[in-house]
């Protein structure tokens, strides 16, 4: 009985198996990623003291969470709900930097 297909021509196998085995190296062997490195576009001063950074962290969720209430203000129904959600994540997160910032620097 004669097959419907034939074999392969012998001198294809050798780049056949290259091909086969650079594919397998690929997936099962990948050579490890490049570490990434951060953009210092914006990048904040190594020396800078933690209460520094604190203080500016819970000054700009103090800013944040008062646009996102005058922003509620404007909207009605769900749309406000949501802003004043955002809002609220907002101030808990300003609690806990002011939380953190007590301990670094406690008031008497």
């Amino acid at each position: 009985m004669d097959k419907l297909i034939p074999d392969p021509p012998l001198e294809d196998l050798p780049t056949d198996r290259d091909a086969i085995n650079r594919a397998l190296d690929f997936y099962l062997d990948p050579k490890p990623a490049k570490p990434r490195q951060p953009s210092t576009m914006f990048l904040v001063h190594p020396g800078v003291d933690t209460e520094s950074l604190l203080a500016h962290a819970c000054e700009s969720l103090a800013s944040a969470s008062a646009m996102a209430s005058n922003f509620a203000n404007e909207l009605n129904g769900l749309q406000r709900s949501t802003a004043l959600a955002i809002q609220q994540i907002v101030m808990l997160a300003e609690l806990a930097v002011n939380r953190a910032l007590d301990r670094v620097d406690p008031q008497t």
